[in-house]
């Protein structure tokens, strides 16, 4: 978002908690501290004479930033704390799509007592998954057959998430369990209307062939015509149609929507069902969309701010593939403060971009890992194939101790996609 903004012709101030050199490169002045310190943010976008602000994480969404600012008569294109209740809490995004009944919505139900959980599942046949109702940055997920192997795996887990009010609250959400391939969907809104961005596929596990724990999200890949591998334009066409719903019920019920917004969608045999929604860019997928933005995100960022004026937006009809380079142990127990040495002009001429994301610039100039992932590495090119060799051949200049998932992108991998989609349209 950084690299876009200023790519667009901001002058650009950033606050963050690590030293991303990547960041402070592109940063006319820089603040690390918590991101969900508003009195302090706020007062710093003050001082600097900030005329626009960009959210990018979750958690100061949550705390109230972006209100805050807005008070303070800096335009913010990122939604309102009542508005990004729609990834903030669960609890209010079922809630709100089954009121309205809308489409794409799976069974929900929410517990305060895991007594209330025992014997609702000891009851329910169908496959389940469990969740805190509240922010776990994508790692709080369980589901039966996989993590949870039977219902008192399930009520187990559920007891866990309300005993420790995991997510930050005592309480826990049970899901019908859908089956499918998932995708993200993202889209600029104005509070009013959307305008869509090219599909992605993200990938959870850690490891190759989709296995291990459940991460923030390993790698992602995008095709030239914007669509997927295994998804029709007309799948695409109602995720749009889903999102822009969702947008019209926020706007009606007086907290309208004004940012990017994110629909994590499970493509199932009845078409596409929401997973979750987040109130921000996701991340891997902003890096696959944003490398191929053809116009100023900056004047993105400005129409979204001011709302009902529509965000004009081009993207490049490229492939992408993002592999993240994260520390040995991500995903279970990280090894934390390893070097990485990146030559980032011999990445550029493979046809790739580099994203640096959490890590830190040592005293002595060296990028060390933290315990979450170092560096995005997204290859570019006419076709997923080509994509996915020059970030193969971008990832051979980065040097140190580090872990990649290579099969993202590979056409074994997106061969057994298809496959899978075709085999569940083969059960309707």
């Amino acid at each position: 978002m950084a690299r876009a903004l200023v790519e667009g012709g901001a002058q650009l101030y950033a606050v963050l908690k690590n030293k991303n050199p990547g960041i402070m490169r592109l940063a006319k002045d820089c603040l690390f501290v918590s991101e969900t310190d508003v009195e302090k943010v706020t007062r710093y976008a003050k001082t600097r004479g900030v005329g626009l602000a960009v959210v990018g994480p979750e958690a100061p969404l949550e705390a109230g930033l972006t209100d805050a600012l807005e008070v303070e008569g800096i335009r913010c294109a990122s939604p309102s704390e009542n508005a990004a209740r729609l990834e903030t809490s669960k609890e209010f995004m079922r809630s709100l799509m089954a009121r309205n009944h809308l489409p794409g919505r799976i069974e929900h139900w929410v517990f305060r007592e895991v007594s209330e959980v025992a014997m609702f599942l000891n009851g329910y046949d169908g496959p389940v998954a469990v969740k805190p109702v509240g922010l776990t940055g994508g790692k709080g997920v369980k589901m039966s057959g996989d993590q949870l192997k039977s219902k008192a795996d399930a009520i187990a887990y559920a007891s866990e998430v309300l005993d420790k009010k995991i997510g930050g609250s005592a309480r826990v959400i049970v899901e019908e369990k859908v089956d499918g391939e998932e995708f993200t969907l993202q889209a600029f809104c104005d509070g009013t209307t959307l305008t869509p961005m090219p599909a992605v596929q993200d990938h959870k596990r850690a490891f190759e062939g989709d296995v291990g724990p459940n991460t923030g999200g390993m790698g992602s890949y995008s095709q030239q015509d914007h669509i997927l591998p295994f998804l029709k334009k007309e799948e695409y066409d109602q995720s749009v149609y889903i999102l822009q719903k969702v947008v019209d019920v926020l706007r009606r019920d007086g907290c309208p929507f004004k940012g990017p917004i994110y629909g994590q969608f499970m493509l199932t045999a009845d078409g596409p069902r929401v997973i979750e929604f987040n109130a921000r860019f996701g991340d891997p997928e902003s890096m696959n969309v944003l490398s191929l933005l053809d116009s100023s995100f900056l004047d993105a960022c400005e129409r979204m701010a001011s709302g009902g004026n529509g965000v004009k937006a081009t993207f490049a009809r490229k492939a992408t593939v993002c592999k993240y380079v994260v520390p040995v142990g991500y995903g279970v127990e990280s090894h934390a403060g390893s070097p990485l040495s990146v030559d980032e002009d011999a990445i550029e001429k493979e046809g790739a971009r580099l994203y640096f994301a959490a890590v830190n610039v040592a005293e002595d100039g060296r990028v060390l890992t933290t315990s979450s992932r170092a560096l995005g590495i997204v290859g570019i090119a006419d076709t997923i194939a080509e994509a996915e060799k020059n970030c193969e051949a971008a990832l051979s200049h980065v040097k140190g101790e580090y872990f990649v998932r290579h099969d993202i992108g590979r056409p074994e991998a997106l061969r057994k996609k298809v496959e899978h989609m075709d085999k569940i349209r083969g059960r309707k």
